[in-house]
């Protein structure tokens, strides 16, 4: 994954740590000598911090080469990192699809495009699709990893390309020019002569003819893009698929609701034959079994007999045992949540087959909120970072 392919989508809930997966895998192939951009949605602050920048934007921003010697090790590559900027990557779109300076203009100028773009641009996933495209294909980058939004419906991201084409279809841009000869647009007035005057003179008595002249002059010029957003959802479309660029990587944790969700994606990417297969499980439980393998749901003898030797100079014997019961039920219960894990795990391996692989990221003792969180991180995933290439072949299937 990290050494073939040009674009590595995490995707799952929220609350998962698909952005801190993000940029953790991000500075893995930077280290294997990649030019490597991470896309985020809206990270915290403190990770662009931990990356060795004052904030993200629109635009990326190259994390210093200095942040990886810093922590001993090499970065042989480059490593760049940006936020999701929407209204503008939307601006951009309609750039790039306009046949010409006139019609691009037109359309960003326009003020029903500007309240369209505000909703539509709240749409992360669609913008999200667009971004990935456009960093793939300006050559700059060995490798794009995409952070997702969190999707209430998971198939949200794998269909956005198509959204804006589809809303832009022949019939619904027919019907609102309708009112025009041969594509020249006329008053707000002639629109009441259409076959649809009773909407357009509803429309023309609430908001005025200038209402109507601006809707009219939107669908006008928007029609001339319409070959241009097609060409393009097909492109994406293409792109997500291929199996030689293109990796999805499902991040979840080991709750139950993370689980089946993460089932559900890998089930939708399976359907559309796009290219996963590889999950990432966070936050899992460290504790539950021996050595030997046995389940260990008790503290020790031995660790009770310790603890309480350790305290006893500190505290009467009361209090001592009443300490101790404290720990001893806080550990029963860390214990008891990490076999829940440890069956979750293995009810998603039973459930993913062997052509699927399973990575797990222990639950650390404080957030990720720094470059040496992030590099512990990649040695949970990938190894020792001591030989950048020596552990790259880990994550494949």
């Amino acid at each position: 994954m990290i050494e073939d392919r040009k674009l590595v989508i995490c995707v799952g809930s929220g609350g998962v740590g698909k952005t801190t997966t993000a940029a953790a895998i991000g500075i893995q192939a930077a280290m294997a000598g990649r030019r490597v951009v991470v896309v985020t949605i809206d990270p915290a602050k403190r990770l662009a911090n931990s990356l060795g920048l004052d904030a993200l934007g629109n635009e990326e921003k190259e994390i210093p080469k200095e942040k990886f010697t810093e922590f001993g090790v090499e970065c042989k590559g480059s490593l760049h990192a940006m936020m999701l900027d929407t209204q503008t990557t939307f601006d951009e779109l309609i750039a790039r699809v306009s046949p010409d300076e006139a019609t691009k203009d037109r359309v960003l100028g326009n003020n029903i495009y500007r309240h369209i773009s505000d909703t539509l641009s709240a749409s992360h996933d669609y913008m999200a699709s667009e971004k990935l495209y456009d960093l793939h294909e300006c050559g700059r980058y060995d490798l794009v990893v995409l952070d997702t939004p969190p999707m209430k419906n998971a198939i949200d991201f794998l269909e956005a390309s198509g959204r804006l084409s589809r809303f832009l279809d022949d019939r619904i841009v027919g019907w609102f020019l309708k009112p025009h000869d041969d594509g020249e647009k006329k008053r707000g007035r002639s629109l009441l002569q259409a076959p649809g005057a009773i909407v357009y003179k509803l429309l023309g008595n609430v908001f005025g003819t200038d209402f109507l002249d601006e809707i009219a002059d939107f669908f006008l010029a928007m029609k001339d893009l319409l070959a241009g957003f097609r060409s393009r959802a097909d492109a994406v479309s293409q792109l997500l698929r291929d199996r030689q660029k293109t990796r999805f990587v499902v991040v979840c944790t080991p709750r139950s609701t993370s689980m089946e969700e993460a089932r559900y994606f890998h089930r939708q990417l399976v359907e559309r034959r796009m290219p996963g297969g590889i999950f990432i499980v966070n936050q899992v439980g460290r504790y539950g079994q021996t050595q030997r393998g046995e389940d260990m749901r008790y503290l020790s003898e031995p660790d009770r007999l310790w603890l309480h030797a350790q305290l006893d100079d500190q505290a009467e014997p009361p209090q001592v045992v009443a300490f101790v019961e404290k720990l001893e039920s806080h550990f029963d219960r860390s214990v008891a949540m990490a076999c829940d894990d440890r069956r979750a795990i293995e009810g998603l391996n039973g459930f993913a087959g062997r052509q699927c692989f399973v990575a797990e990221v222990p639950r650390l003792p404080d957030d990720v909120y720094d470059f040496d969180g992030l590099l512990k991180i990649d040695e949970k995933l990938f190894g020792k970072n001591k030989s950048n290439t020596s552990n790259l072949a880990v994550l494949r299937p």
